[in-house]
């Protein structure tokens, strides 16, 4: 019985996001083999987004949504694409924490989508 809880514990631990600091300073996840990282400040959102590489995706003309779920309440948050590589929104109020941040976006022709906790 203790090795199954063992097993389930790490097979959830291994399917959670990988959050790792990022260049800007923010949460990094991989979605689709991209790289995503999520800075997050008292009125906005800023997602950077980024080819398997490392090298900026071009977002300029792009939009996207971000869905932020807090307890029982989720809010939409529209997204433009602002150049060279980031996904912009306006934050009614600042995110508390346990906040859940997810991006869905299209970018050049396939979906993408990070998720990040706060």
């Amino acid at each position: 019985m203790r090795s199954l809880v063992t097993a389930l514990t790490l097979a959830f631990a291994l399917s959670a996001p990988a959050m790792a600091a990022g260049p800007n300073g923010g949460q990094v996840v991989m979605a689709e083999d991209h790289p995503v990282e999520l800075v997050v400040t008292d009125t906005g959102l800023t997602f950077f987004v980024s080819e398997e590489a490392g090298q900026p995706i071009a977002t300029t003309g792009l939009s996207g949504k971000a869905y932020i779920q807090v307890g029982a309440k989720t809010e939409t948050v529209a997204l433009k694409g602002a150049a060279p590589n980031r996904f912009v929104g306006d934050l009614k109020a600042p995110l508390p924490p346990g906040a859940k941040i997810v991006l869905s976006a299209k970018i050049h022709g396939h979906g993408l989508q990070a998720r990040f906790e706060r």
